[in-house]
């Protein structure tokens, strides 16, 4: 089982959606085959927040849906420390409740649907699956359907991909 703490900045969240990200990140850790005890952060931020931190570590100056910071990923002249009874830290995923407000609007479903969403794209990206390249890409966005919709969260024709 995979360890999930939340960290809800904006007070706005409520049980239900904490609850769905818990069991949806759970399943997709299961499809995955991530080792019981991983770790990872959720934290739930206003656009005004998710645009700062865009700003500091991406260079980007404006709000975005969700950041990840994947804690394997190795910089130059790092070594990975590998130990028996180390639990396996994945990192941290920030969502901004504004923009997925804004983006379920946009694209016509539900916020659940868009949280479950932005929850699995984050989480993917902490497990090494980016979209830089259209062949990356499509094995990332393959992978978010099949999750979503094993989940019961799949999307209609006329949503986001």
């Amino acid at each position: 089982m995979l360890n999930i703490d939340f960290l809800d900045e904006t007070n706005e969240v409520k049980e239900a959606h904490i609850a769905l990200v818990e069991k949806l990140l759970q399943h997709a850790a299961e499809v995955e085959n991530i080792e019981d005890g991983s770790e990872v952060s959720i934290s739930f931020v206003t656009n005004e927040a998710i645009h700062e931190i865009n700003r500091e570590y991406r260079d980007k100056d404006q709000p975005t849906d969700v950041i990840s910071f994947a804690l394997e990923e190795l910089g130059d002249g790092e070594v990975q420390i590998i130990g028996e009874g180390i639990p396996r830290i994945l990192g941290d995923i920030i969502i901004s409740t504004d923009r997925t407000k804004e983006q379920a609007q946009e694209y016509g479903h539900s916020f659940e649907r868009e949280l479950g969403f932005l929850a699995v794209h984050g989480f993917l990206h902490l497990l090494g699956y980016d979209h830089m390249t259209e062949q990356d890409e499509k094995e990332m966005f393959g992978k978010q359907d099949e999750i979503l919709a094993s989940y019961g969260l799949g999307r209609d024709t006329n949503e986001r991909p």
